[in-house]
Parts: C-alpha cells; sequence; structure tokens
C-alpha cells in the first residue's frame, strides 16, 4: 500500500501521514514522497499512490487554496483527516548571527512572520515546495537557515538554534487522506486487468460505498453512535446570487440540528463576485438528516459536490 505525501523525508505531510498508519494499523504501508501538493493529490488520481495525505487547512494562515481548488478539479474523494501540532524550529549549520538566508513553504514563512520580522528583519526570505525541501537545502551553506520541523533537523544533520518560533503557540494544520473516486478507480481496474493478468483489484460499488464509510484494510472498524464522529465535506456553487441564498443552504442544516464544523468561500475563477462554498459539518451522507438536508438544498443551488463521509479526528 503506497501513501503519497509532499516530500522530502521530515516532512509534516509525512508526520501526518505516520499518525494515520499508526492509527489505522497498516503495516504494509509504504510512504512515496512528491515534490508538491499538487503531485501528491494528482499521484493518487492517477493511481501512483493508494491514498495521499494533503494539507488543508491551518489554524494561523487559514485554508490551503491549492488543495480546495484541487477537490473541486479532480477526481479524489475525502476519507479521513488527522490533525498535527505544528511546531517550527529554525534549523542551521551556522549560527545565528551568520544567517542571510531563511528558507521554508510560503505556509511556513508566514506562520512565522513576527518572529522573522523581530530577530531577521535584514534576512533574505525564500519559498522552497515544502518545509522539509528547505531543511535539505540549508545544508548547502552555514549562512543558510531553514523553518521547519524537529524531525527535518534529524533527517539533515541541522542544528535546531530555537524551538517554537511559530507566531502562535497553538499551531495546527488539518491535512486531508485522499483515494481516488470510484470513477478513477473502475478506470485504474480496467487498465490494470489488461496488463496484469494475475491480479485484478476490485472496488465495492458507489451503493455500497454510500451504505458505509471507507476504514482501509484497519484491524478494527469503529462504530459511530452520534453524528459528531463523523463528518462529510461537500462544495456548493450557487452560479445566480441573490439575497438569502445561502442563508437558505445554511437554514437546511440548521433545521436538520446538523453542525457545521466549517465554511468558507473560495473564487469560481469565472468572475469578480462568483465564488464555491466549502462547507464541513457533522454526520455521513448516508444519515438520514444529512440526506434530508442534501435533498432540500439540491433544488436552490446549481452544484454540489460530496467529497466524502470520515471518521472525525480524534487524538490517539
Amino acid at each position: 500500500m503506497i501513501i503519497g505525501v509532499m516530500g522530502p523525508e521530515g516532512s509534516y505531510s509525512e508526520k501526518a501521514a505516520k499518525l494515520w498508519i499508526q492509527k489505522k494499523m497498516l503495516d504494509d504501508a509504504e510512504i512515496r514522497y512528491f515534490a508538491d501538493i499538487e503531485d501528491a493529490f494528482q499521484a493518487v488520481v492517477e493511481g501512483k499512490s493508494d491514498f495521499s495525505v494533503i494539507p488543508i487547512e491551518n489554524s494561523i494562515e487559514g485554508s490551503v487554496g491549492v488543495t480546495l481548488d484541487l477537490l473541486l478539479e479532480s477526481g479524489a474523494e475525502i476519507i479521513g483527516e488527522i490533525v498535527v501540532k505544528i511546531e517550527h524550529c529554525l534549523l542551521s549549520k551556522g549560527e545565528p548571527e551568520k544567517i542571510r538566508v531563511i528558507l521554508s513553504h510560503p505556509q511556513g514563512l508566514a506562520q512565522c512572520r513576527h518572529f522573522l520580522k523581530t530577530n531577521f528583519p535584514e534576512a533574505e526570505l525564500r519559498s522552497t515546495g515544502s518545509t522539509s525541501h528547505a531543511a535539505r537545502l540549508a545544508c548547502e551553506f552555514e549562512e543558510m537557515a531553514a523553518i521547519a520541523s524537529p524531525e527535518a533537523a534529524e533527517c539533515y544533520g541541522l542544528k535546531v538554534l530555537l524551538s517554537n518560533i511559530q507566531d502562535r503557540k497553538e499551531n495546527y494544520t488539518r491535512f486531508i487522506v485522499l483515494r481516488a473516486s470510484e470513477k478513477n478507480r473502475v478506470q485504474q481496474v480496467s487498465f490494470t486487468a489488461e496488463n496484469e493478468s494475475d491480479e485484478v483489484k476490485s472496488y465495492s460499488s458507489p451503493e455500497q460505498e454510500s451504505e458505509r464509510e471507507f476504514y482501509p484494510e484497519s484491524k478494527t472498524e469503529p462504530e459511530h453512535s452520534s453524528l459528531s464522529a463523523s463528518k462529510t465535506s461537500i462544495i456548493v456553487y450557487l452560479e445566480k446570487d441573490r439575497p438569502g441564498a445561502l442563508y437558505e443552504i445554511l437554514g437546511a442544516f440548521a433545521k436538520n440540528s446538523i453542525n457545521l464544523t466549517r465554511i468558507e468561500s473560495r473564487p469560481s475563477k469565472k468572475e469578480l463576485g462568483d465564488y464555491y462554498f466549502y462547507i464541513d459539518f457533522e454526520g455521513r451522507a448516508s444519515d438520514p438528516v444529512v440526506k434530508e438536508a442534501l435533498k432540500e438544498i439540491e433544488n436552490k443551488i446549481h452544484t454540489l459536490k460530496i467529497l466524502g463521509s470520515y471518521p472525525a479526528f480524534k487524538k490517539l
């Protein structure tokens, strides 16, 4: 089983994937590294990985735009989530007074904005594909430093000059676990059948999938006794703006006592002021009250895309 993440080794995505593997007790899982979020996302769509673990939002900087766009455009579904506490460190081969260039992923730089302005106002800030990529590059010169995890320091033999340098100590990133959508999986199976006569994978039908959430080969399958044990993520597009349109959508969830855990807008890229709405809520798409709410809003919107129902994250 291949789990795709944004690499290289030592990234927070890798840490999230390891937590998910541990939680699901996937003894045969292998982590495979990709250059960036888009490559890790496309890997699962194209069958290069069985699952991919992708960052979707951070408690300081908010949502990861590229992830939201890919969820809309690509054939992948969410089957899990992991929340990781982010503890940024300043890593380098040299000493603090020698640092001239500081590298990190754009989110890492943004999450440490005040620290950098206060302590390294003259340093050149450079963006990299991931925090672990920054750590790997920082190995080259003593004048370079990286904002990355303690695990990255260990991976690349760097010194931890300063710990917990993020502007807010309570810094968390939520990651989602993706697999290819049903349509993509069927296409992959067909291709495999044509080329490998001795091994053909099978998957549940869409009807079967709607009756249960996906717990990939875990040794125990948790039972859900309430809506709060699960989440569902959807994308809604109104097309025509009118007074009360969003209120009517939200009202359908309130009417059915469904708690929304997240809602935000994302530009449709069609015209200024035109948006898609991303909504997370408690419960599964197969729950009767959720079905009722979705049925109610279907008649009031142009597009409804269900991204997946999955177990809500709980600490180990």
